[in-house]
């Protein structure tokens, strides 16, 4: 028997409530606003409702039972897609440590040497479902909680390292390779999102050449370092206009565009609306349109 429906009535019954470091519980009451989100090293299993991202040209939807991992920190652009009061959307994060990856990947079958996706969808097995529901249930124990907790945490890091996605966490227990080169070069184009840049800078950064990069950036990312570029760009000035609506035409130069009617069409292109309007309709939503986990 699925331990799906236990996980949901725990989610349910903790989120609000003090979670140990690095687990994170959310429930949405309503479908939310797609905004821009930075994915970092986690695993998130959906317990109810369902959630749609999007990174680059892909598009990756997944509801209850199903999880998913990201490797590295990615722009995507994510809303909740299902959810209603009756029956709200229901999820938990787990971060994903380096630490406890890097031992575990000592006693991990080996990897097949392929670039791996840098996000990743999949149905939850029993296997890694029995650990989860574990996991929740020591919220309610405390004594047990303090002895147990790493042990639990190690047997589900253990289900993923070991599932279809296990390339994408093994990425992040491994301290260098093109996993860390690839990091270096995301890290990079957002500091420099604003400027001019060749693919040839980026490469030199990374310390890879200029084929390698793309093979292995477009493997994790889904994009090119220049789209990726423009899909940062993009999401700082949509940040700025909802900290601040005012001058657009300003956000735009200020985000490294030097035509407006060439940011207001990106821009477009991305969010669905120019954006001033996009801008005012944001404005007038609640937080809890606009939150996203």
């Amino acid at each position: 028997m699925s331990a799906l429906p236990e996980i949901r009535d725990l989610v349910r019954r903790h989120v609000g409530r003090p979670t140990p470091t690095g687990l994170v519980l959310h429930r949405s009451d309503a479908p939310t606003e797609p905004m821009p989100g930075q994915s970092e090293p986690i695993f998130a299993l959906v317990a109810q409702g369902a959630k749609h991202a999007v990174l680059g040209d892909r598009v990756f939807s997944y509801g209850a039972g199903q999880f998913v991992v990201a490797s590295l920190e990615l722009p995507v652009i994510a809303h909740v897609s299902e959810a209603n009061p009756a029956e709200p959307y229901l999820v938990l994060g787990l971060a994903l440590r380096p630490p406890l990856i890097a031992d575990l990947l000592l006693d991990a079958p080996p990897g097949r040497g392929e670039p791996a996706a840098g996000i990743a969808v999949s149905a939850a097995s029993d296997d890694l479902l029995d650990a989860v529901v574990r996991l929740l249930r020591l919220l309610d124990r405390p004594d047990d909680q303090r002895v147990l907790w790493a042990g639990v945490e190690r047997e589900l890091v253990w289900r993923l390292l070991t599932s279809e996605q296990g390339g994408t966490v093994r990425q992040i227990g491994v301290a260098d390779g093109n996993v860390v080169q690839i990091e270096r070069a995301i890290r990079w184009i957002r500091e420099h999102h604003a400027d001019l840049f060749r693919v040839e800078d980026v490469a030199r950064v990374a310390g890879m050449s200029v084929t390698s990069l793309h093979r292995h950036f477009r493997a994790a990312t889904t994009m090119t370092p220049i789209q990726f570029q423009k899909v940062i760009r993009l999401q700082e000035a949509r940040a700025r206009l909802l900290a601040e609506p005012g001058d657009v035409a300003a956000v735009g130069f200020a985000v490294g565009y030097e035509s407006a009617s060439q940011f207001s069409r990106e821009y477009r292109r991305l969010f669905g609306l120019p954006p001033g309007k996009d801008a005012a309709r944001l404005s007038r939503l609640d937080s809890a349109q606009l939150a996203d986990v």
